[in-house]
């Protein structure tokens, strides 16, 4: 049987205040993908079958639709997207998979010249649960995180991985100079990976994610995913007034919520975010994982 934490913090997180005197941070995530995805066109053995529909077309075919669903998200969603953010006076940390900025280095470079955090996404949007050795895990790491720091001016400082993280990943992120991880999703607030002292968990959400317009257990309308959010910081903002410290992430993809007729479910975040104020504190991932090192020593 594997060693599971199911006790974290048992009910008594470090009641720290974020750096403007909020208890609530807010985390706002864009994945940077596309480009990444698998696609028999770019020689892998099948297509990404997720996206607007399930892929009817067969595998070992290339699946041009596919392709093209994918390709709006950096052609026309992210334009979009950072002219909300700039609008809105709001800095988001970007889930950057490495062939994404390979091919669109422009693109990725402006996304840091506006003010975003760029962390690792991985080399391609896979899981690196399926890297059979730590060597290749290694090596693609590395590559992703040359091309991070060449279109930032800086190296990456966090990774989030598509669904789960190898054996070797956190050893990996620690060797190669990362300072957070957000493969987690158990907990409301940062901790520390005790076989990793160098490496802070910062926690990531995939209920508040846009994934889920494409689930069918999930948002229809933008007004859903916005009532969604809210519901999820109101119940934090009521904990935060019991003296309660938490961290609440809200997740978006270039081809998901940067088409028209999903954008107001960022749009409109964005806007519920300034409503709230001081209340929050809305800052990338780097910062809040910084705050809270320096907030627990």
């Amino acid at each position: 049987m594997t060693d599971r934490d199911l006790r974290g913090y048992g009910g008594q997180p470090p009641q720290i205040v974020w750096p403007n005197g909020a208890r609530v941070a807010v985390s706002i995530v864009v994945n940077f993908e596309e480009g990444a995805e698998l696609q028999v066109g770019d020689g892998d053995p099948v297509s990404e079958q997720m996206g607007e529909v399930l892929s009817v077309v067969a595998e070992g075919t290339r699946d041009i639709g596919q392709e093209q669903i994918f390709a709006y998200g950096m052609r026309a969603g992210l334009w979009r997207m950072l002219d909300a953010l700039d609008r809105f006076e709001q800095r988001a940390t970007f889930f950057c998979c490495g062939r994404a900025v390979e091919r669109a280095p422009e693109a990725a470079a402006e996304v840091a010249r506006r003010g975003h955090e760029l962390a690792c996404h991985g080399w391609r949007w896979r899981p690196h649960a399926d890297y059979a050795t730590r060597a290749e895990e290694r090596a693609d790491l590395v590559r992703c995180g040359a091309v991070l720091r060449t279109a930032a001016g800086i190296p990456p400082a966090g990774f989030f991985c598509r669904g789960s993280e190898s054996i070797w990943t956190r050893s990996l992120l620690s060797e190669l100079g990362y300072t957070y991880s957000s493969n987690a999703f158990d907990d409301d607030m940062p901790y520390n990976d005790p076989d990793h002292p160098d490496l802070l968990v910062l926690p990531y959400a995939l209920d508040s994610n846009d994934m889920k317009f494409f689930h069918p257990n999930g948002f229809v309308r933008a007004e859903e995913m916005v009532d969604y959010v809210s519901a999820g910081l109101i119940t934090l903002l009521e904990e935060a007034e019991r003296g309660r410290t938490s961290l609440f992430n809200i997740g978006f993809h270039l081809r998901i919520c940067g088409r028209p007729a999903r954008f107001g479910a960022f749009r409109d975040t964005l806007a519920m975010l300034d409503v709230f104020g001081p209340r929050v504190w809305v800052a990338p991932r780097r910062e809040i994982a910084s705050a809270f090192r320096e907030a627990v020593v």
